[in-house]
């Protein structure tokens, strides 16, 4: 029982964040479902089954948001396609890396990456549509988003996130998509990716299936309950990413903390 709250809990608060700011959700998908989850269910105490459910989690929140962007007009289809077929490569390769790697190590790096995404969220900025050109795809442009798709997606698929974080400002510099188009059609690569990374580590079972649903179902009401108050803090948003920014870096300082051995500190 404690652990079907805990999941939902976790899962909520996932949610609830990329409901209320946007972004920065996902990153903590692993080390609640490690540290919080995993008190109560050994299943997801192992480094790689908590990053296995959590890829799956974060899949089925990228394409549940993707409806709403796709409703309004954001998702540029063809290069959304061409990003994610070429990032599932990537992300199939960077997985069987991910989940062959030692648990505690790679773990480590994870608290590098989540300073990181802590930094990118500090830095972000309103999206704002661009000049509503549609993007062309030439050979030079193809080129550009096979690079950075295959890159992304391997980053992706061995830490086992969304990877949206590094997928939008991918798809600005490869495609020339505006920012609000760019976030759209990220949900496609995240998605994808997500569920890439969660079928390689499934076939040697490292997903917790029963987790996974009980997360999601608390993120599809904490992103509800996100969305909804942030009409009423428009206002705060800086002021509550930096909240959420500081969150993530003191997560990232205890998960560097438990696994430093792994890497010789």
């Amino acid at each position: 029982m404690l652990t079907h709250l805990l999941a939902i809990m976790a899962g909520g608060l996932v949610g609830f964040s990329l409901g209320l700011i946007g972004g920065g959700g996902s990153i903590l998908a692993t080390p609640l479902l490690l540290y919080v989850v995993g008190v109560a269910d050994p299943r997801v105490a192992d480094p790689h089954v908590a990053i296995g459910t959590s890829a799956l989690a974060v899949a089925a929140n990228a394409f549940t948001n993707l409806i709403g962007h796709a409703r309004a007009g954001h998702v540029r289809w063809r290069v959304a396609i061409l990003f994610a077929g070429f990032g599932v490569v990537g992300a199939a390769f960077g997985s069987s890396l991910g989940k062959a790697y030692p648990g505690q190590r790679l773990l480590f790096y994870f608290a590098l990456l989540m300073v990181a995404v802590g930094i990118l969220m500090l830095r972000q900025r309103t999206a704002r549509r661009g000049e509503g050109t549609k993007p062309r795809l030439d050979a030079a442009s193809v080129l550009r988003i096979a690079v950075m798709a295959l890159f992304v997606g391997t980053a992706s698929g061995f830490f086992g996130i969304g990877g949206g974080f590094l997928i939008v400002p991918g798809l600005v510099f490869a495609a020339r998509l505006s920012m609000l188009d760019a976030i759209g059609s990220s949900l496609v690569s995240v998605g994808s990716f997500g569920i890439t990374t969660a079928l390689n580590y499934a076939m040697a079972n490292m997903v917790a299936w029963s987790i996974a649903a009980e997360f999601i179902a608390g993120g599809v009401l904490g992103g509800w309950l996100g969305l909804r108050l942030a009409v009423y803090l428009a206002r705060f948003r800086s002021a509550l990413r930096w909240v959420f920014a500081s969150i993530i870096f003191a997560v990232a300082a205890y998960i560097a903390y438990r696994n430093r051995a792994a890497v010789g500190l």
